[in-house]
């Protein structure tokens, strides 16, 4: 979606769905229009006080178009329902408008999605080649996988289905045209973004089920958009884009190379050169596995790979409890561009899979291993409806206060005993141990933590 599109969706100021009231834009496309929502009361007790309303339109339209939009609605719900992974944006509802007093409305799906801070478009439009590029690649290049390990083929990835969160760190949206997988092919409707669809997709031959996609059309996408964030500049030579896609498909016939920018960093160069492969044989050597391993280690050699904050934020007390003997090693900035490797059992790893709204602790590092996550207080961890079995033998060794902010709830405090007490003795040092984070810090935990309980307390 690119913001500043006309409205596909037109919804008023202050217009109510569900427990959600409408406020400003945030992007249109031509599939459907994104609203800044907040909740009015109502909902499920789990879901945010801010969320974006992404509308898709209505009866209004001819049946042919209207089935053809219903497709497109039910692709991205069916994916958003079965994957929940850190790098894919989170949805919380699917709701129907009802107002027959409003035609152009009624009738509307109504996805409430996870509130991004903006998208990578937005953020290239004021920095054009921003020192946070290798970071963000990594990440885009992790959500990629993720979609390719469940089986799913994105289908449009661009920098404005790029979403940025408020602390820099990145999801991937928009999946109307995401197609699962049926052996090595799957169908997606013949619609993509021309710079980042591969040339042999075009002018594809339709079947009945839309054109045949293959993950590696996201893996041409990936090297289109790395080139673009890293040197500002498209790999194939033309000033429009059709231009440009004229040079691709001379490229993949052999009349005409690839002329990459002398501004693409030197770790990058081969790998986008394996991604923009001429077709889908040479590229299918390169998955989405051995890519993101390849992207982490280049985004390693970047100068500084510190991922960006999209608003200023003003200064606050440190969250680290530096008195404690049990303050935490590492800050969120520090440990924001630590990439775990991806484990053939599925995601073990990272803090962000960290549900909105929650307080997260993890038995390894840097948001690694088992997850016990809450987004109430727990006077006992090992009993109750809510348990976190693993930290009966284990310590805690990182955790992710990823709260929303609301009255009260400034900070996570967690104790060694039940009922909120400092009670209890660290496994190795006859000592009491306690901790507190504050809202949207992440790191490790020094020593052995071995909490019991945790509350959320105004601050810390």
């Amino acid at each position: 979606m690119t913001a500043g599109h006309p409205h596909a969706v037109p919804v008023p100021a202050g217009y109510r769905v569900g427990s959600w009231e409408v406020r400003e834009p945030l992007a249109s496309g031509a599939f459907g229009t994104v609203y800044a929502a907040r909740r009015t009361g109502g909902g499920e007790p789990d879901q945010p006080r801010q969320a974006a309303l992404k509308f898709l339109p209505t009866g209004t339209h001819t049946p042919r178009r209207l089935r053809h939009l219903r497709e497109l609605a039910d692709r991205e719900v069916d994916l958003l329902r079965r994957l929940r992974s850190p790098r894919l944006i989170r949805m919380y509802d699917v709701l129907t408008v009802d107002d027959p007093a409003l035609p152009e409305l009624d009738g509307a799906t109504v996805l409430v999605l996870e509130q991004a801070e903006g998208s990578l478009e937005e953020l290239l439009r004021r920095t054009p080649v921003p020192g946070s590029g290798p970071a963000l690649l990594a990440q885009v290049c992790e959500g990629l996988h993720q979609l390719h390990h469940a089986g799913w083929v994105h289908g449009d990835l661009k920098p404005g289905n790029v979403l940025l969160m408020k602390d820099g760190s990145v999801r991937l949206a928009d999946f109307n045209m995401a197609a699962e997988l049926e052996g090595t092919h799957a169908y997606s409707p013949a619609f993509s973004t021309p710079d980042y669809t591969p040339p042999e997709l075009l002018w594809p031959e339709l079947g009945e089920r839309g054109r045949q996609i293959r993950p590696t059309a996201d893996i041409w996408a990936f090297g289109v958009l790395a080139h673009l964030v890293l040197t500002d500049s498209y790999p194939l030579p033309g000033g429009s884009t059709d231009a440009r896609c004229d040079a691709a498909v001379r490229y993949a016939r052999g009349t005409e190379e690839l002329r990459l920018s002398p501004r693409l960093p030197e770790a990058w160069r081969e790998i986008v050169t394996d991604c923009l492969a001429r077709s889908h044989d040479l590229r299918a050597a390169h998955d989405s596995a051995s890519l993101l391993r390849r992207a982490e280690q280049a985004a390693g050699e970047a100068r500084s790979a510190r991922l960006p904050r999209l608003r200023p934020r003003r200064p606050r007390r440190s969250a680290w409890v530096a008195t404690l003997a049990g303050t935490l090693a590492a800050t969120a900035a520090a440990v924001a561009v630590t990439y775990a490797t991806l484990r053939d059992d599925g995601p073990t790893y990272g803090y962000h899979r960290c549900p909105a709204g929650s307080v997260c602790f993890f038995s390894e590092e840097f948001g690694n291993g088992e997850m016990c996550d809450w987004a109430d207080d727990d006077p006992d961890w090992l009993s109750g409806d809510e348990t976190c079995a693993w930290t009966r033998d284990r310590p805690v060794r990182s955790i992710f206060n990823n709260g929303v902010e609301a009255p009260g709830r400034g900070g996570v405090a967690y104790y060694r005993g039940t009922d909120f007490t400092a009670a209890g003795i660290d496994r190795t040092r006859m000592e009491q141990r306690t901790g507190c984070t504050s809202m949207r810090q992440q790191g490790n935990l020094a020593g052995t933590y071995a909490p019991r309980s945790h509350e959320w307390v105004p601050n810390c």
